[in-house]
């Protein structure tokens, strides 16, 4: 297949666009399309600050990287979980390190949740039986890009979550008929709370393979081993599942999450849902939470 704006050999071939480009015209077209989406969706004015959470994996780090590249006040977070015994969260944060060193202006901070609340999220899974280390991780992460957004004033905070894992999620919410879940699933998430830091996903178009490409062709380098604790997840099944369905019906899973945005929009799917959600100030960290005097996360650290 050829390049269908020079001519020259593709690199990369996407067929959910019946389009194949070379290196340099493919990595001109994901940076425009990044800037598309985020116009269209009106995720964030240009001259806002933006807070990108990066892991060191390949998608949060190419996100760090096209928003440089456009031009955006960009400062990425790395949260320091201590996973894998401090081995797999030292490497990924080396990668974090390593991505800054090349690049100018590529500010970021790291969050070490040990140094900083007293406990790994291991041990903190460990003393408590029957919460899993993926569920706490979650709910730490989440707690505390809301407060660093929050007391940076970070107009947003955004993730490299792609395609691929939004059909996943989405696959999920259906499958339990998760209607809360379901109602906040979006691109973007405005806030909803003084306290509460706008969410946005500017990658959510691109399929996995397309920013696995983008890293690859502007040598992007990222930790290529899975978190430990992600083995077996079932989110990892489900996206095996849809993969399935791609390798029949090309362009399955782009049609199956974009059509839920569309009737999430459109036909005010789960409008009565969001409509609902009331939120407080925690009586602790301050922070919104839907339940009554501590949040979750002061739960979690007040019971441990």
């Amino acid at each position: 297949m050829k390049c269908k704006r020079c001519g020259e050999p593709a690199a990369v071939n996407m067929r959910q666009h019946r389009l194949g480009l070379c290196g340099e015209h493919y990595l001109n077209w994901f940076v425009s399309q990044t800037q598309r989406l985020i116009e269209k969706y009106t995720m964030f004015a240009p001259e806002a600050r933006i807070l990108v959470a990066v892991s060191g994996g390949k998608d949060s780090l190419a996100l760090w990287d096209v928003l440089l590249r456009l031009g955006y006040q960009v400062e990425a977070l790395y949260i320091d979980l201590g996973i894998g015994e401090g081995r797999y969260s030292e490497e990924s944060k080396k990668f974090v390190e390593r991505f800054a060193m090349d690049r100018q202006n590529a500010h970021y901070r790291i969050v070490d949740v040990q140094a900083t609340y007293g406990k790994t999220i291991p041990r903190l899974a460990s003393e408590r039986r029957g919460r899993k280390v993926c569920s706490l991780c979650g709910l730490v992460k989440r707690h505390i890009m809301n407060r660093v957004a929050y007391e940076g004033e970070f107009a947003a905070v955004a993730t490299g979550h792609n395609l691929d894992d939004e059909a996943a999620v989405l696959f999920q919410n259906v499958l339990h008929w998760q209607v809360g879940y379901l109602a906040r699933q979006a691109p973007v998430l405005p806030s909803t709370h003084p306290h509460l830091a706008r969410k946005v996903k500017p990658f959510f178009r691109f399929y996995e393979r397309d920013t696995a490409a983008y890293a690859f062709l502007r040598r992007v380098d990222y930790v290529y081993d899975e978190c430990p604790y992600a083995r077996g997840a079932t989110s990892i099944f489900y996206k095996e599942l849809l993969n399935q369905l791609e390798a029949r019906s090309r362009g399955a899973k782009q049609q199956f999450y974009l059509s839920f945005l569309q009737a999430r929009q459109e036909e005010g799917l789960f409008s009565e849902s969001r409509a609902q959600l009331e939120l407080r100030d925690c009586e602790k960290c301050g922070q919104p939470t839907t339940a009554p005097g501590l949040c979750a996360f002061c739960r979690l650290w007040e019971e441990s």
